[in-house]
């Protein structure tokens, strides 16, 4: 039988998108992609596969799991399987300089960016920049290892933290870090773009006063995602009704070019009215007590609009086998 495949790594993402499948009727499969194996003679099943593979997977012990789902993908299109978010998404959610490329290639800005492998080269690269700036990490989610450097001075007190730091997760899975022009916003906050079917769904305002982890997850809300403190008290998230950007338009067409069938931009608008996007989010999360605030529920809920293109997909299927 067809079927909608979620691919993943992180149990807790998916407790909403079961909801909405169990409420919508959808029959669906989880592929729990952390260790395994792929059978390479034989086809896969048929259905659609939804990829939610995240880049801060090793911060859950998940190591190899963006490489495993890239093996998979790979497999799928092989056998030309419908895949929403497929070997191109997986790319860009691995990579910020990847992101940042093809942000540019469409004619959206992004803030001034070096690429530095190994710690000795990042004074040179804030050299170049100048201050302040943040250090940060290309790949990581959740906003892992953001800091904002105001100085020379300060730069090198954090290299000295970093080089005596035993935590595994303080230094870049791949090893490249991000040295980028700090943009500065008349307010602390930044607005997260939700797409969904290549199409704009909301925008959500996030308060950014308190640090840059921002994944809106509610298990990262209830303490469940200890790797994810990303929701205080109060309205930390809170859906902008009736939204609109002059760089929406081109957010769609770097979306559609890119195979990114659900996710999300982050922007920050700076004191001279200037956007500029940052991150790029393939396995977007959605948090449900902003959603029901702004009075959205079903199919206009964020993972109700996922389970619904989902769903409607398998539909196209299931008439084209007819």
């Amino acid at each position: 039988m067809s079927q909608v495949h979620v691919l993943h790594e992180n149990d807790a993402w998916v407790v909403p998108l079961r909801a909405a499948f169990a409420a919508q009727g959808t029959p669906y499969a989880e592929w729990f992609l952390d260790t395994g194996l792929i059978d390479l003679t034989r086809p896969p099943p048929e259905g659609v596969f939804y990829n939610r593979m995240s880049a801060s997977s090793h911060t859950r012990g998940h190591t190899h799991a963006p490489e495993y789902a890239g093996a998979v993908i790979e497999w799928l299109e092989r056998h030309g399987r419908t895949v929403v978010n497929g070997r191109r998404a997986l790319q860009l959610e691995l990579s910020k300089v990847a992101q940042y490329q093809a942000l540019a290639a469409h004619g959206i800005p992004t803030p001034d960016t070096i690429a530095v492998v190994g710690t000795a080269q990042i004074p040179d690269a804030a050299a170049r920049l100048g201050y302040p700036l943040i250090l940060k990490h290309n790949r990581a989610g959740k906003g892992l290892g953001v800091q904002l450097v105001r100085s020379a001075e300060g730069l090198a007190q954090a290299l000295e933290r970093l080089a005596a730091d035993t935590d595994p997760h303080a230094h870049p899975r791949d090893g490249i870090w991000l040295v980028q022009r700090y943009v500065e916003a008349p307010e602390p906050f930044i607005t997260r773009a939700e797409f969904i079917g290549g199409r704009f769904l909301y925008a959500v305002r996030v308060d950014t006063s308190e640090g840059f982890e921002l994944c809106p997850a509610d298990a990262c809300a209830t303490g469940e995602g200890a790797a994810c403190p990303a929701v205080a008290p109060g309205e930390k998230f809170r859906i902008l009704e009736g939204f609109s950007h002059p760089l929406l338009h081109r957010m769609e067409a770097f979306l559609t070019a890119n195979g990114i069938g659900v996710g999300a931009i982050e922007f920050i608008v700076d004191r001279a009215g200037r956007t500029f996007a940052y991150d790029v989010n393939t396995n977007t999360n959605y948090n449900a007590e902003a959603e029901r605030r702004a009075g959205r529920e079903g199919a206009r809920t964020g993972m109700g609009a996922v389970a619904a293109h989902l769903a409607e997909l398998r539909r196209r299927q299931l008439r084209q086998a007819a």
